[in-house]
């Protein structure tokens, strides 16, 4: 029999599936990706297939093996990572969707929400699931589903139906249909789970129509659910962890202790906070959620995400052309010393925490005769900085304490103007680690333990190091005045399109 020698993380994101085999240190032995189509039917919509998504995440877990050479035998454990809150509904028998997946951008349901508002549930809804009634989570999303997709409805309380974020239609997928279930991360992001009692809430299931029959098992977030089942990956291998990008990201930082806080620089940003064993609940528009339930014991988070981050630079290079690729984002914005009075609201998908503004729209202040691209690029940078410092401020007023030490993730974060800046702005120190993957090492770490393939969390806090420290260079009465003209830009981008 072969020695166990790695952990396979499967990380199923926004704009591609990804595939990363990790050794005993920690180290990426091989990784393999595959973009696939983003899909809009109109604006404020986003969909994407779940066929395509299914079939480019195995592709890649099949050549991440080959590309390093490992049989499925040497693999100790899965673990699996998710774009969170994307919602697909398929068919119990066959696997077949009923519609494209609904993706944690798409703005559809905002008329619903503002219903539910009105309706006097919002107290309720964020007592019991900790985040705010928005169309950002996944329980509207169903409703949608549920309401317009002919027979739909009729299907599901017939019990012919499964509900699933992407995490579960990956399990459900390599089991071959047998295992339907999430972790307590992912379900508290569905705006149905109470993250209390760390149960479905049949009080907010009747609210918006959804049989419980639909709903996936809640499993830990480290732990063997199952063994994959499909011939493609010729060997069964256990699935041993599953955590939403976030919080894996965040395990994966090792914040472990109560405090600590991470920000992810994806196609969204997301900032994070281990609150510990205490759900604290948010006065300033944060989501409090599950970090991660691991032998036995629940930690709980408070996150504040900003819709468009890195898809804001995937804009400047696709929509306006400034860029060839985003790599050239930070050389195109070093052009010039400052923004020259450049602000930009990339609030191309609504605006998130703190704000929470569905019908704002992206917007661009200050421009003169002499604006060039090389400002457009610099207060793109500096959009993604700013938003995080709202949300860190936020954090701060919620914690009750100053945050000194931010580590930082995702693939904006080569960007040195970018974590400069963040320093900056948030007048504390950034901290870049050697792995930037910590997403997928966060889930590799979860299923590795799962498995004893790593004996506890101990052993895995001597493998984090850190690559580059940020220290302000700014004084704060410089960053606060940046802040206060980015608060003015906000302001003449909030409420744009009329409810």
């Amino acid at each position: 029999m072969l020695q166990k020698k790695y952990v396979l993380a499967l990380d199923q994101g926004t704009t591609s599936s990804r595939a990363i085999l990790f050794d005993k240190t920690g180290a990426i032995k091989s990784m393999a990706r595959q973009p696939f189509e983003q899909i809009f039917p109109q604006p404020g919509w986003v969909e994407h297939d779940p066929a395509e998504i299914w079939n480019t995440q195995l592709s890649v877990a099949i050549e991440a093996l080959q590309q390093a050479g490992v049989s499925p035998e040497e693999v100790a454990s899965v673990g699996i990572t998710n774009q969170r809150e994307t919602t697909v509904v398929w068919d119990r028998k066959n696997g077949k969707p009923v519609c494209n997946a609904i993706v944690w951008q798409d703005r559809r349901t905002a008329g619903l929400c503002d219903q539910l508002r009105q309706q006097g549930y919002e107290e309720t809804i964020k007592k019991k699931t900790g985040l705010v009634v928005d169309a950002y989570f996944s329980g509207t999303k169903v409703h949608w589903i549920l309401e317009n997709i002919p027979g739909a409805m009729k299907r599901a309380q017939a019990g012919e139906l499964c509900f699933g974020t992407i995490d579960s239609w990956l399990i459900w997928n390599l089991t071959g249909g047998k295992v339907h279930c999430t972790d307590v991360t992912n379900a508290s992001r569905t705006m149905l789970f109470n993250i209390h009692t760390l149960q479905w809430d049949q009080e907010i299931l009747d609210i918006l129509h959804i049989p419980r029959s639909m709903l996936p098992e809640v499993v830990s977030s480290s732990g063997v659910i199952a063994e994959t089942g499909i011939a493609q990956l010729n060997g069964a291998i256990p699935i041993g962890g599953i955590a939403g990008d976030q919080q894996a990201a965040l395990f994966g930082q090792l914040c472990l202790k109560e405090g600590m806080v991470k920000n992810t620089y994806g196609t969204g940003c997301f900032l994070m906070m281990n609150t510990g064993a205490e759900a604290v609940y948010s006065r300033n528009n944060l989501l409090t959620t599950v970090a991660w339930q691991l032998d036995g014991r629940t930690t709980y988070a408070l996150e504040g995400s900003v819709f468009i981050a890195g898809a804001a630079v995937q804009w400047l290079r696709d929509g306006l052309k400034l860029i060839q690729s985003s790599g050239d984002v930070e050389k195109l914005a070093a052009e010039v010393p400052d923004n020259g009075g450049v602000y930009f609201v990339p609030a191309l998908a609504g605006l998130g925490a703190p704000y929470w503004d569905p019908y704002a729209r992206g917007t661009f202040v200050g421009i003169t005769r002499g604006t060039t691209a090389s400002h457009f690029a610099r207060a793109t940078l500096e959009a993604i900085a700013y938003q995080s410092a709202d949300v860190m401020k936020a954090m701060e007023a919620d914690a009750g304490k100053a945050i000194a030490e931010l580590r930082v993730d995702g693939g904006a974060v080569v960007n040195n103007l970018l974590m400069q800046f963040q320093a900056d702005v948030m007048q504390c120190r950034v901290i870049r680690p050697e792995v930037l993957e910590t997403t997928a090492l966060g889930a590799a770490y979860l299923a590795g333990l799962a498995v004893g393939f790593w004996k506890n969390t101990g052993e895995l806090e001597y493998q984090w190091k850190k690559d580059r420290l940020f220290h302000p260079s700014l004084p704060r009465i410089q960053a606060d005045q940046l802040m206060k003209q980015w608060h003015r830009a906000v302001e003449r981008s909030r409420q744009w399109i009329e409810a």
